[in-house]
């Protein structure tokens, strides 16, 4: 998929192709890059709690990077998961 394909799509669906393709692909730099920018997308999304709370629990990040295609936060994340995707044409 191109860069046009991939803007039509949700976040939701953005977030599932690219977790997905790291996961299968053992791509960890990916999903710590996500991992980091959640808590700054979470910012963006207008959720400052949630953000002091994932920076002093990774395991909230793991739990945040499974789900974090929907709503607001999928929304902020969008940029992430094109540009991971347009790098990885086959995912």
């Amino acid at each position: 998929m191109d860069v046009e394909d991939l803007e039509r799509l949700s976040a939701r669906e953005l977030h599932d192709r690219a977790v997905r393709y790291a996961v299968r692909h053992g791509d960890l730099g990916f999903l710590w890059r996500l991992l980091k920018a959640i808590p700054a997308a979470e910012a963006a999304s207008g959720d400052r709690e949630e953000t002091a709370n994932d920076l002093s629990r990774v395991s909230a990040l793991l739990s945040d990077a499974m789900a974090a295609g929907e709503g607001r936060l999928g929304e902020a994340l969008r940029p992430v998961y094109i540009a991971y995707l347009a790098e990885h044409p086959d995912a």
